[in-house]
């Protein structure tokens, strides 16, 4: 019980008739449909605290190249949850896509909660997994800019749960979810002969955004009529012909004098001059209109019959010798008007409507929801638009052929994430995942980098990892030894396969996290950390290297120059001057821990330029307060 709900039971006593009257109705409206979990119940995560998260370039454990001047590309080591408040500080609507593949709350000890790993029987399961997600994701969605997006993995038994605390989290973005048969082949998982062979990707995202559709369905587009490419498209819709008898007539083709019979359970779409009656208006085009401009195509090359008598016609019918559809016959015994069959020339093709290309209005097709595993690819219907990709299996073949070894549990394929990131992303987007585990995500990223060829700005990356290190294993660094080591395996190539050049964003760097109370900033924040954050924060992008200089340049812009200065000493002053010297048409930005001091000297010196707080600029967007439960 909470100390709120304590203190209102000690109350009611007190209270007259009126206030409780009052307290009840204002107690019933408050109850919203949705979900609940027992947050005043369980122990709140650890990680919600005062300190400030800042960034700590590792040199030896990112990747440089030759060429290097700037990361674009960051792995971020630590709690997620520290590193999503660190991100909101430094790249809050920066984020256009995020992807998370998060524990599924098994109950097979697949996460850990305050330092505890969760099992199945702890009572307090479900909450402890939601309250977990909905802090981060609450941070998380601060960071999508205002046509970003979310795609969360989850399986079949959470997907409820998890939807809902989306819902809270993202209220009215929901878009809908794809489902990835993640293996073609299981044993009975549930004890009634039920294989669970199938995830969810559940999407929300701001209003601006959408896929980009298959830039490939002109596939279907197979036919030609001089220069203008069609498609065939079905000429009936879902009425019987007892349901619609004034659209249930035959399709005449003038210029070969062949019939075409109405399927009795699907009539035509479009109506008939014949059937129309005195006075009666119609919208838009009738199926001889269609004919005449030519956008009822006919098959070219069928079989066609003529019965001469009404017996030879029936002796047909008996035999199912006729156009059929499908099982359905298109001509029985005892339809209407079957004497107006007998001496006609009967097609047995079906005649289609046709569709050009040039007259659509959204030349791509709609993604669709059904991701179908590879080794079902022959059954997709073309123009369907569903992405092919691979099962479990294949994310698990892939990390050993990098790795040498199965060095992480369960790993997602990189055809799932680079599908949907194909579909989500465009170049130059930053993608974020703060699931990362063995870096997936950055591999999905860096092949369709290669994939856009030159000319095109590369999409970034930022994985977020922890160690996983445990009483038992002290040492053990997931995020350097698997994330890390992976994408730096992937960036020079593997197995045979190209790797990926720096302008394909072939580079990153490597952050660890330092948690500072807010009080002693000024004290423990190293010029490192300073100069890391103000790069994230301003260019998106992380130094090469932490020099120690009298001054550091952060960011440089034909007028703009933001400078950190970390003291006001002489040799930092005429550092100062130099540069200003070097760029006078720049106006500068700097950050010191003596802004009034500086500002008077600059003042003095005549150089027109802006001081901020060093203690300022490393605690915004993070504030020295819990974040309100």
């Amino acid at each position: 019980m909470s100390t709120a709900s304590a203190a209102l039971l000690q109350r009611l006593d007190q209270l007259s008739a009126p206030e409780l009257r009052r307290l009840l109705a204002e107690q019933l409206t408050r109850q919203k449909l949705g979900l609940t979990w027992e947050r005043d119940a369980i122990a709140h995560d650890r990680a919600l605290n005062a300190d400030v998260v800042l960034p700590r370039l590792v040199p030896e454990a990112s990747h440089t190249p030759a060429g290097c001047t700037a990361h674009a590309n960051l792995i971020i080591e630590g709690d997620n949850f520290d590193a999503l408040r660190l991100l909101r500080a430094t790249h809050a609507g920066k984020v256009r896509v995020i992807y998370i593949d998060p524990p599924y709350n098994t109950g097979n000890k697949d996460w850990v909660y305050n330092d505890q790993y969760v099992g199945a029987n702890d009572r307090w399961r479900h909450s402890q997994w939601l309250e977990f997600l909905y802090q981060r994701l609450s941070l998380a969605r601060d960071l999508l800019t205002s046509d970003g997006v979310i795609l969360v993995s989850i399986n079949d038994e959470n997907r409820a749960r998890l939807e809902l605390l989306m819902d809270e989290v993202f209220p009215g973005r929901r878009v809908g979810s794809f489902v990835w048969r993640s293996r073609t082949g299981g044993n009975d998982t549930k004890g009634a002969f039920f294989s669970d062979n199938h995830e969810h990707v559940l999407v929300y995202a701001n209003s601006g955004f959408r896929f980009a559709g298959d830039e490939k369905s002109y596939s279907m587009y197979k036919y030609q009529e001089g220069d203008r490419l069609f498609r065939l498209s079905d000429l009936t819709k879902a009425h019987d012909f007892k349901e619609r008898p004034n659209t249930y007539y035959p399709i005449h083709d003038p210029a070969t004098a062949t019939f075409y019979p109405c399927n009795p359970q699907r009539v035509w779409a479009y109506a008939s001059k014949a059937r129309v009656k005195e006075g009666q208006k119609i919208r838009g085009d009738t199926i001889e209109d269609l004919v005449t401009k030519g956008l009822v195509w006919f098959p070219p090359e069928q079989r066609v019959e003529q019965f001469a008598t009404r017996a030879e016609l029936l002796e047909a019918i008996a035999r199912k010798d006729v156009p059929m559809s499908g099982s359905t016959p298109l001509l029985f015994a005892d339809m209407p008007e079957l004497d107006f069959w007998v001496g006609k020339r009967i097609g047995y093709g079906r005649p289609a409507f046709k569709r050009f290309k040039e007259g659509l209005k959204n030349e791509n097709q709609p993604i669709s929801s059904w991701l179908t595993p590879r080794q079902e690819e022959d059954t997709v219907v073309g123009g369907l638009n569903m992405p092919v990709v691979g099962t479990t299996e294949e994310g698990s073949k892939d990390l050993k052929e990098t790795m040498g070894e199965k060095a992480f549990p369960y790993p997602k394929p990189p055809s799932l994430i680079k599908n949907l990131l194909a579909q989500a992303t465009r170049p130059g987007d930053i993608v974020l995942d703060f699931f990362a585990g063995s870096g997936t995500t950055g591999q999905a990223v860096l092949e369709l980098n290669a994939e856009d060829g030159a000319g095109q700005a590369p999409r970034r990356f930022i994985l977020c990892s922890s160690t996983e290190a445990t009483a038992k294993e002290p040492t053990k660094n997931l995020c350097r030894d698997v994330c890390a080591e992976r994408l730096r395996r992937v960036i020079a190539g593997y197995g045979g396969k190209s790797g990926h050049t720096l302008a394909q964003g072939g580079e990153f760097a490597y952050l660890q996290l330092d948690k500072i109370d807010g009080a002693d900033v000024l004290l423990d924040a190293t010029a490192q950390h300073a100069a890391t954050l103000l790069s994230m924060r301003n260019m998106a992008v992380a130094p090469v290297d932490h020099a120690q200089t009298a001054i550091t340049v952060i960011a440089k812009q034909a007028d703009w120059l933001l400078v950190l200065c970390q003291d006001t000493q002489a040799p930092t002053l005429a550092a100062l001057r130099d540069l200003h010297q070097q760029h006078p048409q720049a106006r500068l930005s700097v950050v010191t821990p003596r802004p009034k001091a500086l500002a008077l000297w600059l003042a003095e010196q005549g150089i027109a330029a802006h001081t901020q707080a060093l203690h300022e600029v490393l605690t915004l967007g993070q504030g020295g307060r819990r974040r309100r439960q």
